[in-house]
This record gives structure tokens, sequence and C-alpha cells, in this order.
């Protein structure tokens, strides 16, 4: 493991990534939020190990990415993946509080806006994430909007995701988007998805078919020096996918229970996914995994063709 170059930041690189960056090898930024608050333990480590060896299998390297105990890691050794997965309590943290996480040496898992902080420090590229957050249902009385939109905006790193969470409303979100300028690329699909569902109802704003293509898409951008991130959706694979019609009702009364229970800010969307979880028998979290995983795969081709 290597220490930042920076005496100012914590930083620490893990050795299989000090490694590729040496030698110039692809590499795949991951979150740790859906570690330590996506699921229970031991089948966040399951997972966890299931996305990393995915990702080494299509040539690439995965830098999962968290602040502990104010350190800021890029890329966990094992010993670390398993001790983040049984911590309790941690902070989850955006671009408003990674900061704070580091300077009070806390420990703090990093969402979709603060993985991309911390991969574009550490100078990676591509970064693989289940769904982003977005512009919330009823979000013109509440203003609830995540930061992950504004990140992607100003933010250089390629984002391959499942679609924003179905929870969310998506075409507010899409809007958004659009008004700041994010290319939303659908891998193979004129459509968007909807994370759990294949199909959001909406049309994607941009398709392309190819690892290579996507590649190729961020290489014209860098010609132009046009700067922010870019969201490429990927559809769960259609044997796992929860049909976006039924998905709605259990999403309406996962909805109704957080208002009932008066949940707002950043619980309302753990609390949103535990519930999807029971009202749907733990399908949710299949398809979840699934998704997941999927994603890792693609991001690691992308990763592969931008070296090539």
């Amino acid at each position: 493991m290597t220490r930042s170059a920076s005496p100012l930041l914590p930083m620490r690189t893990s050795a299989e990534v000090a490694a590729a960056k040496e030698r110039g090898a692809p590499i795949v930024a991951l979150e740790s939020t859906i570690i330590t608050h996506g699921m229970p333990y031991p089948g966040n480590l399951d997972m966890a190990r299931s996305v990393e060896r995915i990702i080494r299998e299509q040539g690439a390297v995965p830098a999962t990415i968290a602040v502990i105990d104010g350190v800021l890691h890029i890329g966990l050794e094992d010993a670390e993946l398993e001790a983040l997965s049984k911590t309790e309590g941690a902070m989850k943290v955006s671009r408003a509080d990674i900061a704070f996480a580091i300077a009070e040496r806390r420990t703090g898992a990093t969402t979709v806006a603060a993985t991309m902080i911390g991969a574009a420090r550490a100078g990676i590229k591509v970064f693989a994430t289940g769904g982003i957050g977005g512009v919330h249902r009823g979000a013109e009385e509440s203003f609830d909007i995540s930061a992950d939109l504004e990140e992607l905006a100003r933010t250089g790193v390629i984002v391959i995701c499942a679609g924003a969470k179905a929870i969310l409303d998506i075409p507010k979100t899409l809007e958004v988007l659009e008004t700041r300028g994010v290319p939303v690329v659908t891998y193979d699909s004129p459509v968007f998805p909807a994370f759990w569902s294949r199909d959001s109802g909406l049309a994607s704003p941009l398709t392309l078919n190819s690892p290579a293509a996507i590649a190729n898409f961020q290489k014209v951008r860098d010609q132009l020096g046009i700067n922010g991130g870019m969201l490429i959706a990927n559809p769960v694979p259609k044997a796992d996918e929860i049909p976006r019609d039924e998905m709605e009702i259990y999403i309406a009364r996962a909805i109704d229970n957080a208002e009932r229970d008066e949940i707002t800010g950043k619980a309302v969307t753990p609390y949103l996914l535990d519930n999807l979880f029971h009202l749907t028998d733990g399908r949710s979290l299949k398809t979840n995994i699934a998704l997941v995983e999927n994603n890792a795969r693609l991001a690691a081709e992308i990763a592969v063709a931008m070296i090539d």
C-alpha cells in the first residue's frame, strides 16, 4: 500500500491499484456505501468480492474507495474489505462531508458523488455502481435532489449504472442531467432503464452498442476539452429484472410507509430499499446484486477499451 504524495491529504492506494497505475493497466473504481449500507454481513462481503473478481476477470483492476479512520483509501486490501463489511455506524459520505470524514478521522462509505471525487483524485476514469441518485419524487416541495447529479456535471469520470434508482422521479432526473450537459448513454438499448427494471418507459437520450464506442465517445469529448462526467446506463439482465409495472406497486407502498414514518433526508433511500426488500420477499436485493455485477463487467470492458 502506498501513501499519497501530498502531505496534506491522508490517502492510501492498495498494492494492487498502485501496481496497476505503475504499468498503465485499466482500473475501475467502486463505491463502498453498498457494502456498509446496502446489505448485511456476510452477504455484503460476498457481493463486494464477487464484483472485484468480475472486474479482474475482464482484465481490469478494482479500486473500492472508502474513508477509513480519516484516510481516503483508493482500493482496499482483502482484510480491509472484510473489516469494512463488518463496520457499524460508518458515515455515508457525499461531496458535502467527505472532507469532514477525513478531517475528523472518521470512517465513511462513499456514495456515487464521493466515489467520483476519490476516483478523479486518483486519476481513475471509470466507475461502476448500482444506480445513481437523482431528483426525488415530490422534489418540487422537498427540494430533495441528490448531489450525484451535480458531481456528474463537474467531475470527469465515466459512471456505469443500471439507470437512476426507480424510487426517484426519473423524468426530472434526466431533465437535470440534460440541463447540466451530462451525456446519458444507454448501453445496447434505445430505452433508459429503471434500476430493477430494464425499461423506465422513457427513450434514452443516446445509445451506444459497444465498450469501444463508449471509449471513443469519451476520447472525442477529451479532444474537444469538454469537462464533466458521462453516465452509462446498463439495463439489468432480463433474467434478473423485476418488470416496471410490478415494481411501481411496491415503490408506491414503500413511499407511503416513508411518509407515514416521517423519514427525510439521507435516511429516505436506505429506508425505501429496506421496505422494498421486504415487500418483494428479497427479490429486489437479488436483482440489485445482479445489476451491480453486470455493471462491473461492462465498466471493466470500457476501461480496457480506453487503454486499447
